[in-house]
C-alpha cells in the first residue's frame, strides 16, 4: 500500500491517489483518489477493501503518514487498528523506495499510461479514470513480471472476512499486563517502557525472556518492542 506522488486537478485541488496491490499477482485492489494523506480516507477505504476482498496476512508500507511518522516509529493509530485485525504491518527500509518496489513499478505504469495522458477534472472525474484503468489493468494488460499473465488469473481473495466489530485484543489469563499512558509510556517493576503513543489507553502484554536477558512487548500476538536487561 502506498500513496502515488500527488497531482493537481484541473479544479486545481491537490489529488492523492492512494493504491493497494497485491504482491503475488500484481492486482490492483482499487485506486482511491483522496484529499489528503491522513487516517480517516485511507481507514475507510480499507474497509471498502476488506468487506470486499477479505483481510490479508500481511500489508507492506513505507514510512510516510499515516502508516508511519517523521520520528520513524513503527506504529500509528492506523496499524495499530490493522494489528487489531489481526493484519501484520511491515516497513520498508527509510528511504529505500526499492523495499517497496512493486508499488513504485505500479506507480510508474498508472502515472505513464493515465496521469499523464489524461488531465483530470475533479475528484470524481479522477475516480472514475482509475476505476477504468484498473478493470483493464487487472484484466486485459499482460504483465511482464508474471509471465505475460493478467493479474486476475492469479489473484485469489482472501478466505478471512472483515468482522462487523473490531475485535478485543484478548491475553491468557496469567499475563502480565500493563495499559498505555497517554505519553505512550508502561511502568513495569519501577521501570519506564516505551510501547508508543499509538497504544494509549490499550493493554500489552510483558514477556520475559530468560535466555537472552531481556523483556518483550506484545499487543496481542505481535512483538512490538524487546528491551535488553
Amino acid at each position: 500500500m502506498d500513496f502515488k506522488g500527488h497531482f493537481q486537478l484541473l479544479t486545481k485541488e491537490v489529488c492523492y491517489p492512494l493504491t493497494i496491490i497485491d504482491d503475488h499477482s500484481r492486482f490492483s485492489l482499487g485506486i482511491k483518489a483522496c484529499k489528503n494523506e491522513q487516517l480517516l480516507p485511507v481507514k475507510k477505504r480499507l474497509i471498502y477493501v476488506f468487506e470486499k476482498y477479505g483481510l490479508p496476512d500481511q500489508i507492506n508500507v513505507d514510512n510516510g503518514n499515516p502508516w508511519g511518522n517523521s520520528k520513524l516509529l513503527p506504529y500509528t493509530a492506523l496499524t495499530v487498528w490493522l494489528m487489531q485485525l489481526g493484519v501484520r504491518v511491515t516497513h520498508s527500509r527509510p528511504r529505500h523506495p526499492q523495499t517497496n518496489g512493486k508499488c513504485e513499478r505500479f506507480h510508474r505504469t498508472l502515472k505513464n499510461d493515465l496521469i499523464l495522458r489524461h488531465p483530470m477534472r475533479t475528484f470524481s472525474h479522477a475516480q472514475k479514470l482509475f476505476d477504468d484503468w484498473c478493470r483493464h489493468y487487472n484484466h486485459e494488460r499482460p504483465h511482464e513480471a508474471i509471465g505475460m499473465d493478467v493479474p486476475a488469473k492469479l489473484y485469489r481473495a482472501s478466505k478471512k472476512c472483515m468482522p462487523s466489530h473490531l475485535p478485543v485484543i484478548e491475553y491468557h489469563d496469567d499475563a502480565i499486563l500493563r495499559k498505555v499512558r497517554g505519553n505512550g509510556y508502561i511502568c513495569y517493576k519501577n521501570k519506564e517502557y516505551l510501547a508508543g503513543e499509538a497504544f494509549k489507553e490499550h493493554l500489552v502484554e510483558i514477556k520475559h525472556d530468560e535466555v537472552n536477558k531481556s523483556i518483550k512487548l506484545y499487543f496481542g500476538q505481535f512483538k512490538i518492542y524487546t528491551y535488553d536487561h
